[in-house]
């Protein structure tokens, strides 16, 4: 009996522990479950999605709000305004020569940052533009693109240095074709891309470059991009501009000319709005502010609106069901109802985030496509075959370049569209 006892007394414990064990099991399982962040489209993309509709379009675009555009301009006008600081457009960020003329036209500015050989074709023979080259191209598209542009259209470009070897390179080929080669040089102010690295290897740079009749150093590129991702940021600007004030010490030396009066280039999108209160160089670049793509939701850059997006049409709406594995979709869609519905859209794998309706999200157990992207929404995304999703890019640069050319929305209206340049790395 008293074993009987005891053997009872264990059966309750364990189906005790057992019990306890299991709802423990169970509210771990309903705290990782996801909440619902399914919805429909606010106003603007409803406004949106009614302009395209009204337009006939339905394949995937990309769309620049024009309003936002110009809120944007008048945004860095502001920023810059205490400072006096001009302003150069950097092309590869808004690859579309409506697009450029309309920033810069807004920003007063004919100073451009270009990047490769089809951006020099495009903008060269813009006489009165200043172009400084953003990156040092290779030595055999150096050769190729000036030999395309002309001697006089290459002598008055400020080509990118980083390297003697580079700037013997250009020197060597310049002086092969008769033009006048205008260095400016990187120097590296903490992002460690390259370029200079410190005032000993400019001033080395620099005395070389003097001993060619046909070189003159144009000024100094340092770009920070570096700077709002650092822990500290502010003490990480500061270092930047030690680097640059350093670097300018070292031309006037060895130039005996005052550093204003050459192109002292700095900042980028990131970082232009802290250049503006306080900066060595006397130029910003700014480029992807003007349309804000994800990547610069920044706080120095909360001025500046979204105002590029990409539209395309739903093509297939249904339940969610994971290929080969059915079985699985019931507890997937548990865990996450933001899985419970799949939504083929038109194209795909684009460097960019959906934005609208809320809740979508890309499947990594489905996997990308460029073709049928899918993304998962919960019950509460009522999309249809036919509806629009939205994207915010990523990043401008490349991706403008894909959609053929830009459509123009006026808040209500489809009012025209902006050629792109043609594709270019």
């Amino acid at each position: 009996m008293a074993e009987a006892g005891r053997t009872k007394r264990w059966t309750r414990r364990a189906a005790m522990v057992g019990g306890g064990a299991a709802v423990l099991g169970g509210a771990a399982v309903l705290a990782s479950r996801k909440s619902d962040h399914g919805g429909a489209h606010d106003r603007y993309f409803l406004a949106l999605s009614a302009a395209l509709r009204r337009a006939g379009i339905a394949h995937p675009l990309l769309v620049v709000d024009q309003a936002r555009l110009d809120q944007n301009i008048a945004a860095a006008r502001a920023t810059l305004k205490p400072s006096g600081l001009p302003l150069r457009i950097v092309v590869k960020s808004l690859p579309a020569t409506g697009l450029i003329d309309h920033i810069a036209a807004g920003m007063a500015t004919n100073r451009f940052m270009v990047f490769n050989g089809a951006m020099i074709e495009i903008m060269a023979p813009r006489t009165d533009a200043d172009l400084l080259l953003g990156k040092p191209l290779p030595e055999l598209e150096f050769a190729a693109v000036i030999d395309k542009a002309g001697a006089e259209a290459a002598s008055r470009i400020q080509w990118l240095i980083d390297t003697p070897t580079r700037l013997r390179q250009y020197a060597d080929l310049a002086a092969a074709r008769g033009v006048k080669l205008r260095a400016n040089m990187e120097i590296d102010v903490g992002l460690h891309r390259g370029g200079f690295a410190d005032g000993k290897a400019l001033a080395e740079a620099v005395d070389l470059a003097r001993t060619f009749p046909h070189v003159s150093v144009s000024g100094l590129m340092g770009y920070d991009a570096h700077v709002t991702k650092m822990d500290d940021p502010d003490e990480a600007y500061a270092a930047s501009q030690t680097l640059y004030r350093t670097a300018i010490g070292v031309l006037r030396e060895k130039l005996g000319v005052d550093p204003a009066t050459l192109t002292l280039n700095g900042a980028g999108s990131p970082t232009y709005a802290r250049h503006a209160q306080g900066s060595a160089a006397n130029e910003v670049s700014v480029g992807s502010a003007f349309v804000k793509p994800v990547d610069f939701d920044t706080p120095w850059l909360t001025r500046h609106r979204p105002a590029s997006f990409i539209a395309t049409p739903v093509i297939k709406a249904k339940r969610m069901e994971l290929p080969g594995n059915e079985w699985l979709t019931g507890p997937l869609t548990f865990m996450d109802p933001n899985a419970a519905r799949a939504f083929f859209i038109y194209g795909g794998h684009w460097l960019a985030t959906p934005v609208s309706p809320p809740g979508l999200q890309f499947s990594d157990l489905y996997g990308r496509s460029s073709n049928q992207e899918m993304l998962t929404g919960s019950t509460h995304v009522a999309l249809k075959p036919d509806d629009y999703v939205f994207f915010r890019p990523n990043q401008s640069e490349a991706l403008f370049l894909q959609f053929g050319d830009i459509a123009l929305f006026d808040g209500n209206a489809i009012t025209g569209s902006w050629p792109v340049f043609p594709a270019s790395a």
